[in-house]
């Protein structure tokens, strides 16, 4: 009996979480497409480290898709006049992007559906991560439910589900778990401001906490900075 190769979609950033989320997934047989989104980010870099990856682990098909968050604006991540911070900030961090994991998951749905796959792999973490109130558990199962209540798929009886292997695992081990896997972390870009050349500004949130995995993981940061 032929067994019908598993496939999922895996949501590629570039960073850190999104290659291990990715290495993970074709470690437990899936076949990946991987999605990435443009959507105004300050620099690229992050993104031609998505495309670098997607070519090295050999996905089926990579997809860009565009959206302008930055018409919206309200993050400093897609508003230039708002300055990233150099400290780490109480609460939700104007880092936060509004409606960002929504609008990414969404996008993975309709393509998940249009292919005919009931698999999403997201690399959001509860544990070690900026206070953002789209990469909780609570968040996850919300949009899981919705998924199966509003795709043509979930009503004839298909069932999305939505796969997050790091949500629970601190940076250190999210980093000791890709090195098991053979991860090589200098494909990846995580900075809020790297440079075109893809190399760390090391003092925002995503390089701070970043850096600090890779030093309570007792093993050395390949990071490329710029200082």
């Amino acid at each position: 009996m032929t067994h019908m190769p598993k496939k999922a979609i895996v949501l590629l950033s570039g960073g850190l979480d999104s290659l291990t989320v990715l290495a993970l997934a074709q470690r437990q047989g899936f076949e990946c497409y991987a999605l990435s989104v443009d959507y105004g980010q300050r620099h690229t870099a992050e993104l031609q480290a998505a495309a670098l990856i997607a070519t090295k682990y050999r996905v089926v098909e990579h997809k860009i898709i565009k959206i302008d968050l930055g018409a919206i604006g309200g993050s400093a991540l897609t508003d230039t006049n708002i300055a990233i911070p150099d400290a780490i900030q109480s609460g939700i961090p104007v880092t936060y992007v509004p409606a960002r994991n929504t609008l990414f998951l969404a996008l993975a749905l309709g393509w998940a559906e249009v292919l005919g796959l009931r698999d999403i792999f997201i690399g959001v973490n509860a544990v070690d991560y900026s206070g953002y109130p789209d990469c909780r558990p609570e968040f996850i199962q919300a949009f899981q439910k919705m998924a199966n209540l509003a795709t043509k798929a979930g009503v004839e009886g298909g069932r999305f589900t939505l796969h997050t292997p790091l949500i629970l695992l601190s940076k250190a081990e999210i980093i000791k778990q890709g090195i098991d896997l053979g991860v090589d972390y200098r494909l990846t870009v995580s900075c809020y401001a790297a440079d075109r050349d893809g190399r760390a500004c090391g003092i925002c949130d995503a390089c701070r906490l970043r850096k600090k995995g890779f030093t309570q993981a007792a093993l050395p940061d390949p990071t490329q900075y710029q200082q």
